[in-house]
């Protein structure tokens, strides 16, 4: 048995046909999940990372929030600091209550009948949704282009993948594409709003998804994004309806914790046993206090989706009268066509001190744009109008 799988784990993925030779990956992959949620994020963090960066430069790169932590947010951490010799898990348990009140599931400390949990952000749960449910014969279905994270933990593991084109047009999840490519699939993942498009995906097509999937499979809904969408319908309510989905939720993008590490993972306790049996250690004290004072602030949700919605706006305006093609968004990013290479494109923007997002190999000549500040937006602008006529 390797020195992080247990017995029952190791039985589990071979009922799921995993060789013994994929345990050692598997392994290697949840130890290394101390230091990240998923060892092989690295290479994704790697792409945002910017070294050297002057300190008059832009970084709409990486879908953070400029605007940071709120206030409340603030104080409840630097309260809390102090204390930081202490394990204090009364402060996990107390963000848990605090969030499945406000969302309307069940919270026990029986974990029979407890309908959240909480991590370091979203991206453990995601990961380990992977490893649960999916293998070499019961696959990871996402959109192209769509979040790479889940799709690298399936290859890392060696559980298959299919990649489904977005919708053209539209540009949202084509839920009949994924049920016809995958009739055996152990994972559908939809990201709503999507990232990098930050287009929706309605709740009627969702549902049609849920309703027809193959027995045995899970949707996964990751709705980090949800809170910068007038639009979007959350699926939360799926889950005290008993149905075969796990949502995800963060606290990294609108209540601008992305570096605190804070986040959810809501489905039925059976759902969430057979991920959380991949997890392991505590959460950092500050990011539970500090999410419980975010849930709790007034109006911060509408506030800083109506700041950062305008500045969006504002930003398509402005490359709508350049003549430059993008895809609508109602996140906080959004993709644009340079009509040249992407990275070439990207390296040319730093050049100006603007370090924006990556192309995804299907669209080689998008780049993946962050909404930054109003200021951070006009500095963008003026780098785009030297690099974009070069």
């Amino acid at each position: 048995m390797s020195s992080v799988l247990n017995a029952a784990q190791e039985t589990d993925l071979m009922r799921r046909g995993f060789s013994r030779r994929t345990f050692g990956r598997i392994a290697s992959v949840l130890a290394a999940g101390a230091a990240l949620p998923f060892y092989n994020e690295q290479a994704l963090a790697q792409l945002s990372m910017v070294k050297d960066m002057p300190p008059d430069a832009v970084k709409i790169n990486a879908n953070e929030n400029p605007m940071g932590p709120c206030p409340e947010a603030l104080d409840a951490i630097h309260s809390v600091v102090k204390n930081g010799g202490r394990y204090m898990y009364e402060v996990t348990f107390e963000l848990a209550q605090t969030m499945a009140a406000m969302e309307g599931v069940k919270y026990s400390y029986d974990p029979k009948e407890c309908e959240i949990a909480i991590y370091a952000g979203s991206s453990a749960p995601l990961h380990q949704s992977v490893i649960a449910f999916c293998s070499k014969d019961r696959p990871f279905v996402k959109a192209d282009p769509g979040y790479e994270a889940g799709e690298r933990a399936a290859k890392a593991v060696g559980a298959s993948v299919i990649n489904v084109p977005l919708r053209k047009g539209t540009w949202d999840h084509d839920v009949r594409a994924m049920l016809a490519a995958a009739p055996n699939a152990g994972l559908f993942y939809i990201c709503n709003p999507n990232n990098p498009t930050g287009t929706l995906t309605s709740r009627a097509d969702i549902e049609y998804l849920v309703a027809n999937k193959p027995a045995g499979s899970v949707v996964l809904i990751d709705e980090a994004y949800i809170h910068f969408s007038k639009n979007a319908v959350p699926c939360i309510d799926m889950v005290s309806k008993g149905k075969d989905v796990i949502v995800l939720r963060t606290f990294s993008k609108l209540y601008g914790m992305a570096g605190l590490r804070a986040g959810a993972a809501l489905g039925r306790p059976d759902l969430l046993d057979s991920i959380y049996q991949w997890s392991a250690g505590m959460m950092p004290i500050t990011a539970m206090v500090g999410a419980t004072a975010s849930l709790r602030a007034k109006n911060l949700v509408a506030e800083r989706r109506k700041i950062l919605g305008d500045i969006r706006e504002d930003t398509f305006n402005w490359l709508t009268a350049q003549n430059v093609e993008f895809v609508p968004s109602e996140s906080n990013c959004f993709m644009m066509n340079v009509k040249r290479n992407g990275k070439a494109f990207a390296a040319d923007m730093a050049k100006e001190k603007v370090y924006i997002g990556r192309p995804w190999p299907v669209w080689p000549t998008w780049v993946r744009i962050t909404v930054g500040s109003k200021d951070d937006m006009s500095k963008f602008k003026s780098a785009f109008s030297k690099v974009y006529s070069a």
